[in-house]
């Protein structure tokens, strides 16, 4: 905003030592960069952990969801939070860092948090794009404790002949609406700690054997 003729300039916010605001990206530019070609790279090989470059959100955000909000979410993505997620300082911080555009309408989200349960009681809510726009889905953030479950065979574009991902059963179940709705349906980022994991509409998954 540009300050009016004879008038004071307008105060650019900095956060103060301690509070919510804090924890973005320590190189803005070359972290977002840098994040963003890991969230690309796990979606694009999908079985693939990745690190995410270091972002401290307030709890219980992990740090990975907060580095992929940095980098991914803005004004123009309305982020749904699950219940649990809206407290104060969380939805502050999404909105100093990223300006995001924070809804309590599933149906609107671009990008939805939350653990598994959460996701699931809401899922019939979220976008699964159009025929014409298959793109113009909800991306689905799955918060987890960490990469702990059953061991899932992952097969399709990106993987060379089968992947293997260990979760749990529950993110299992968010994904399967896929195949049925395919080229429509809802990508998956699994976060944990500051990991990170892809789950396309375009992979198959199945238990595996033995």
């Amino acid at each position: 905003m540009t300050a009016a003729p004879g008038s004071a300039p307008v105060p650019v916010p900095v956060p103060a030592p301690g509070s919510a605001l804090e924890g973005g990206f320590a190189q803005p530019p070359l972290d977002a960069a840098r994040a963003f070609r890991a969230l690309l790279d796990a979606l694009s090989r999908p079985g693939r952990i990745n690190r995410l470059p270091g972002a401290t959100p307030p709890a219980p955000f992990p740090e990975a969801a907060g580095a992929l909000a940095l980098a991914l979410c803005d004004g123009e993505t309305p982020v749904w939070l699950a219940p649990e997620l809206r407290a104060p300082d969380l939805r502050a911080w999404l909105t100093f860092h990223c300006n995001a555009a924070l809804t309590e309408d599933a149906a609107e989200a671009a990008f939805a948090f939350g653990a598994p349960a959460a996701l699931a009681e809401a899922l019939d809510a979220f976008s699964i794009g159009s025929p014409e726009y298959p793109d113009a889905s909800a991306t689905l953030v799955v918060l987890l404790p960490g990469f702990e479950g059953a061991p899932l065979t992952l097969a399709g574009p990106g993987i060379d002949g089968a992947a293997t991902l260990t979760l749990p059963e529950a993110v299992a179940a968010l994904h399967a609406p896929n195949r049925a709705l395919f080229p429509q349906g809802r990508d998956l980022f699994l976060v944990a700690g500051d990991r990170v994991a892809g789950l396309p509409r375009t992979t198959r998954i199945t238990r595996k054997e033995g």
